[in-house]
């Protein structure tokens, strides 16, 4: 795998490179793995998922010991500026998405698998999918049950699905952290060469949910028009996690200064 630079935000490994060399990074690994290669996988960092990981310990784990770990968040490009980092841009799943599909729609010759979401949902992806990215191949779907936690015949159920259909690249869109604790769990067993839970990707896609305007994501407010959007969904984010990640990077600026 191509290695990249990185650093430490809260005890996680974050890639400290912009969204260009993040998908080079993942695009050269699909593409020069060679065969019946070892899964590797994707996952991002919000301020909201490393609150979350504080009190889970799984997702913990799952997030420090994923294969990229990538800066989806103002809050992480911000904690990075406070502890005298390098990030400098955000890097979302929607950029890995878009960036890796188009990469290997040119290259031609490799197919994707799409877990998660509604029936309805998946065909407007393959829909979009035959138009948006002709030369690659959608190998299969799955909608799986929608339920707190997966039993072991739902687990197996999508991954004989998965392997059956023996897909290059798999998209999860379980969100978090049920995506990432999916992925940590059986990475093993995955026949793909690559894998990332991208969360709220599939609804932006297929317009179920308008991502904010290229302005807000410049300007590192996305998050507000998603906030109005889906105010139930996402008011913790803002008004819990928000002041919690801000406070656990403070305390870890003030270790880095005590140690100098």
């Amino acid at each position: 795998m191509m290695s990249y630079p990185v650093e430490d935000i809260l005890g996680f490994t974050v890639s400290s490179e912009g969204k260009s060399f993040c998908t080079k990074a993942v695009v050269n690994w699909i593409q020069q793995s060679g065969a019946n290669p070892a899964c590797h996988w994707l996952a991002c960092l919000n301020p909201h998922s490393c609150v979350l990981s504080l009190g889970d310990a799984h997702f913990s784990q799952a997030l420090r010991t994923a294969d990229w770990l990538i800066p989806d968040g103002t809050g992480i490009v911000l904690a990075s500026v406070l502890l005298g980092g390098g990030i400098r841009e955000r890097v979302t799943g929607s950029d890995i998405f878009f960036g890796v599909q188009t990469e290997l729609n040119r290259s031609g010759g490799y197919s994707v698998f799409f877990l998660g979401a509604t029936e309805a949902t998946l065909v407007e992806i393959r829909r979009r999918m035959a138009q948006d990215y002709p030369s690659l191949r959608v190998a299969g779907t799955y909608s799986p049950p929608f339920k707190a936690e997966f039993s072991a015949a739902d687990n197996q159920a999508m991954l004989v699905a998965i392997n059956a259909a023996r897909p290059d690249v798999l998209w999860v869109g379980l969100t978090a952290p049920k995506q990432e604790k999916w992925l940590h769990q059986h990475k093993a067993q995955l026949h793909v060469r690559f894998a990332a839970g991208v969360g709220a990707v599939f609804d932006f896609y297929t317009g179920r949910v308008n991502r904010s305007p290229p302005l807000f994501q410049r300007m590192g407010l996305e998050w507000l028009p998603r906030l109005l959007q889906q105010p139930r969904r996402l008011w913790r984010r803002m008004g819990v996690s928000a002041p919690i990640f801000l406070w656990q990077v403070m305390r870890q600026r003030f270790r880095q200064s005590g140690r100098r």
